[in-house]
């Protein structure tokens, strides 16, 4: 695949509707140290210094497509339960179709806490349902499921094992797909997959791969009996077994077995990459790619993930870094995209910097101002005024540059990481998504005076005041140009 292959293709993943089915579910981090052992037991006591709670099972696969900025609707089940409501709350603010999201008072939404001292996951606890949906209910979700498949560009199952999909709703899932002709993808659970039958491609991981065929994989001999008889089996087009820091293997029928070598640097945590393959691979056949092809960048973007602590998604601009390229345009995100790449990114302990402007006609003033911001961390988030913005903070014959020019030109500067976009008069909800480490204005601000500041402040962040550069202005620029032309 070549740079512009790739760059055309991350550039169209906006316009590709997916739809997300499976068993969604919440993932809990606790964030410790451990420097004793307790009393009452031989146990580590793990001090907790800060927590996150997070989309898992279906729900790091939304993750991933929505980082990717892919269009998401989802259908599942969860309890009536105050999990089950946030879990949904959380879908609806990373602006996910949550219509055929289903409650359900009988049943216990997924909850799994790990806890983890430095890098080392020290437990894991589990709350959670796993008993098959009734009948009534199974047949409420797949009309669900049904109204939305014309409407999306490929279909993900997304299988845990916590009976959502269960083998009738699967049978009839993959027979409205194949009618309606959208690839349907599969991260697959059990060791009969017979189930899924008629699917488009199944990404199994090696362990996976050998429980279902019931054959050992010690080498590429055995690793390819394993691939043919599963796709013989689960009468596929394509199966793909992921294969940890080894990367992955693509398997169709009548072809040789092509086997892709990672291109991770280094291995912390494989969790949450086989959702970030299923997601690329199938954002890839939606939007033309050959399987090769799709493989090749999905195994690019889990090189990327596994160098990641925790359930982790890949942005698009980390893709065309890791191929080697750079694309200023990848930098504009949504604010919904954003939160997800920013808290991940804070989990490693990077600091993230934000501030905020009209920015209309780019001059030395403000390069000096943003060079000095990002300094200040490891991450310099730009929120841009919009045009409306603008024009009601400015005037009407402002802006002189539009918000996408501006935000082109904002991103081609190596100083800025991520710029976003925002409609209201102030930052403040933005800054309130987005919960930056630090919030920089410039000019004559006093910190107390400065819209964020107690939100920030309430969360640990703080608040910089930076110089602007005497002289340099746009309202002077513009108030030059003019006098020269009067």
């Amino acid at each position: 695949m070549t740079a512009d292959q790739l760059e055309i293709f991350l550039k169209r993943l906006p316009q590709v509707r997916t739809l997300v089915v499976g068993d969604l579910m919440l993932d809990e981090y606790l964030w410790g140290r451990a420097g004793r052992i307790s009393p009452e037991a031989p146990v580590p006591v793990v001090e907790v210094l800060r927590d996150d709670l997070r989309l898992g099972g279906a729900g790091n696969v939304v993750n991933n497509l929505r980082v990717l900025g892919c269009p998401v609707a989802v259908c599942s089940v969860v309890g009536d339960d105050e999990d089950g409501r946030f879990l949904c709350e959380r879908l609806r603010r990373a602006q996910v179709e949550t219509g055929g999201l289903l409650f359900d008072a009988g049943r216990r939404t997924s909850r799994k806490t790990r806890i983890l001292a430095g890098h080392q996951q020290m437990l894991r606890i589990d709350r959670e349902s796993r008993q098959p949906l009734d009948e009534a209910t199974e047949q409420a979700l797949l009309r669900e499921i049904g109204a939305r498949l014309p409407d999306c560009d490929v279909l993900f199952l997304s299988d845990y094992g916590k009976g959502v999909l269960t083998d009738s709703l699967l049978a009839a899932v993959i027979a409205l797909a194949r009618q309606a002709g959208r690839p349907v993808v599969v991260d697959p659970k059990g060791d009969d997959y017979r189930k899924y039958r008629g699917a488009t491609l199944l990404t199994p991981n090696r362990s996976e791969a050998a429980q279902a065929a019931a054959m050992a994989i010690a080498d590429e001999t055995s690793l390819a009996l394993v691939g043919a008889r599963l796709l013989a089996e689960a009468d596929l087009a394509a199966l793909v077994i992921t294969r940890s820091e080894e990367g992955m293997s693509l398997f169709r029928p009548d072809q040789p077995p092509l086997h892709l070598p990672t291109r991770a640097r280094e291995v912390f945590d494989v969790s949450g990459a086989g959702d970030t393959v299923l997601a690329l691979i199938g954002a890839g056949l939606a939007a033309g790619l050959a399987l090769e092809q799709a493989a090749g960048v999905a195994n690019l973007a889990a090189g990327v993930v596994v160098g990641k602590v925790g359930t982790s998604t890949v942005s698009r601009q980390e893709i065309l870094e890791a191929a080697g390229l750079t694309d200023a345009d990848s930098k504009i995100q949504d604010a919904a995209a954003l939160q997800i790449v920013l808290r991940r990114l804070q989990q490693l302990g990077r600091k993230v910097v934000f501030t905020n402007g009209c920015f209309d006609l780019l001059h030395a003033g403000h390069v000096s101002y943003l060079q000095q911001a990002r300094e200040l961390g490891q991450v310099l988030v730009l929120g841009l005024n919009s045009d409306a913005s603008v024009r009601r903070l400015k005037g009407p014959s402002r802006p002189l540059v539009t918000e996408q020019d501006r935000a082109t030109v904002l991103a081609a500067l190596a100083c800025i990481d991520y710029v976003v976009l925002f409609d209201e008069d102030t930052p403040l909800r933005l800054i309130e998504t987005l919960r930056p480490d630090i919030l920089v204005k410039g000019g004559d601000y006093q910190p107390e005076t400065v819209v964020g500041r107690a939100q920030v402040e309430s969360w640990g962040g703080r608040v910089a005041i930076l110089p602007f550069v005497d002289g340099r202005s746009t309202s002077g620029i513009v108030a030059k140009v003019l006098c020269q032309h009067a």
